[in-house]
């Protein structure tokens, strides 16, 4: 195999599949570096604890009530139909490229290497970001649990100044920690992964039944919607859809696990559709539940304490608080394995040297078989955007709707080339996996599958990003917090667009990139 230089922009992909056993980067043009240890239940456990139901749903729970009443239920099947469409395209594609980096390195090959660059770009941004916001979730549980845990002032709330300020703090000392973790091992990561989402789901399912035995209403209530500060139905159901939109995020890190993953071809595919097919179910069996046991649907502590408050309320302090126990470990772990998926795409992008510093981030510790640099980046970062939680409560929810709006656009620009690649010609169902079976693939429905999957994201990405001032900027005076998405995703690209620049004034010719070769 020889590398070819192409003055073009174009990935051209592999003219055959020669994937055998654990599967081979070979055809791709890239070294095997990362250790190759993940079974299919880690592989799982990757996008399941991304999504992290309970991370989640107890972070945004109190958000989709407060805007949405009762009905903010219904927003849940909503998006997990949405998502699940998304899902589909993407299992077809971890199939045929089980590569790190999935967003970036699926976007380029569907399109173009500049186009792909950018979904790469937005995405890891918007990890990165993620990230953030998992690690504020810490402050919807822990003083709960107990108040000392309440270091800064005695006002708990994560939109009061003191919470806001407790939860930046409590989220830096998370990040020191799950940071630690991805510069170790990666079986040690692989094992506190399984570990946690073990427990995850054996939390969620005893809560949710536990829930759901402690009914104090019907499931008629779901189509209330009593104390919504947003008027009419659709009101209701756009901005309820957040915390749905929230929880289902991530599903695609079985992809970008696909290189430390025995057998990808055949693994990843079916992890990414269970992950999300459980996570929806869990979390929309715990959002009922919730509303259903809540002590009082007026008082407005439902819209503020949330969950946890319903537990507590619920099931009594003892058992309330042991299952909130379980939710700390699901958060750290939700923190751990978003950082993973953004070492795991800055690791991609600095392997083909399209990221600054790209030789430093590239490298792998053949003793781990983790790139530690990235990790190390991703904390920082992390930890730095959380800072803004000091300036003001409002940022909280500020990073929690940009993270979300990211990750959506990024899955727009592939599912949108995915969708012209098949109106082409075609995604090819040809080839095999590691077992010798046929490629998961959507056959005849790939088209409306995938055309409405990306009329989907585009229609969330827009409803997300809207700067609704009762939403972003409910006290007044703080404009730059109600436009906070939009400047965060225009300073986003501004910056991709002047690297870039830079890059092409400053760099040698353009030769191939792995994947670009002949035989």
């Amino acid at each position: 195999m020889t590398t070819t230089t192409t003055p073009t922009d174009v990935r051209p992909d592999p003219p055959h599949h020669s994937d055998v056993g654990d599967g081979s980067l070979a055809e791709f043009g890239y070294r095997q570096e990362l250790h190759r240890s993940l079974g299919r239940y880690a592989s799982f456990a990757a996008g399941f604890s991304f999504i992290s139901v309970l991370t989640t749903v107890f972070q945004f729970f109190a958000f989709g009530y407060a805007f949405g009443g009762p009905v903010f239920f219904w927003a849940w099947p909503i998006v997990l139909a949405g998502q699940l469409l998304v899902a589909a395209c993407f299992a077809e594609l971890a199939a045929r490229y089980p590569i790190s980096g999935a967003i970036y390195q699926w976007s380029s090959r569907l399109s173009t290497l500049s186009f792909g660059w950018f979904a790469g770009w937005i995405m890891v941004i918007g990890q990165i970001v993620v990230v953030a916001a998992a690690a504020l979730a810490l402050q919807m549980v822990l003083p709960a649990i107990w108040p000392g845990f309440q270091l800064i002032g005695d006002d708990p709330a994560p939109t009061s100044p003191d919470g806001a300020a407790n939860a930046a703090l409590l989220g830096v000392a998370l990040l020191v920690l799950t940071t630690l973790v991805n510069v170790l091992d990666n079986r040690v990561m692989s094992l506190v992964n399984r570990v946690g989402v073990t427990a995850e789901i054996i939390g969620a399912v005893l809560i949710a039944v536990l829930l759901l035995t402690h009914s104090e209403r019907t499931p008629g209530i779901t189509f209330h919607t009593t104390g919504a500060d947003q008027s009419g139905l659709f009101g209701a159901l756009a901005v309820g859809s957040f915390t749905a939109a929230y929880v289902m995020i991530g599903f695609d890190s079985a992809g970008e696990m696909s290189e430390e993953t025995h057998h990808p071809r055949r693994t990843a595919p079916r992890t990414i559709l269970t992950a999300l097919g459980a996570a929806g179910l869990l979390g929309g069996l715990i959002v009922l539940g919730g509303l259903l046991a809540a002590p009082s649907l007026s008082d407005g502590r439902l819209g503020v304490d949330g969950l946890s408050y319903v537990l507590t309320s619920s099931l009594g302090d003892g058992v309330g608080k042991l299952l909130l126990a379980d939710v700390v470990v699901a958060i750290t772990v939700a923190t751990l394995a978003i950082q993973t998926a953004a070492c795991r795409m800055l690791f991609s992008m600095a392997r083909d040297g399209q990221l600054p510093f790209s030789a430093r981030l590239a490298r792998v510790n053949p003793r781990t078989g983790m790139p530690s640099a990235p990790a190390l980046v991703v904390g920082v970062l992390a930890a730095a955007l959380l800072l803004l939680n000091f300036a003001s409560p409002d940022a909280f929810l500020a990073i929690g709707t940009t993270c979300i709006v990211m990750l959506y656009l990024a899955y727009a620009m592939v599912t949108g080339p995915l969708l012209v690649r098949r109106l082409r010609g075609g995604l090819s169902s040809a080839g095999t996996d590691e077992t010798g079976a046929p490629l998961f693939s959507l056959g005849r429905w790939g088209v409306p599958v995938n055309a409405l999957a990306l009329l989907y994201g585009l229609l969330m990405t827009v409803n997300l990003a809207w700067p609704r001032a009762v939403v972003y900027d409910p006290a007044g005076g703080h404009w730059y917090f109600q436009w906070f998405t939009v400047l965060f995703l225009t300073a986003t690209v501004a910056a991709g667009v002047a690297f870039r620049a830079y890059r092409g004034r400053t760099a040698a010719p353009p030769t191939a990139l792995a994947g670009t070769e002949s035989v």
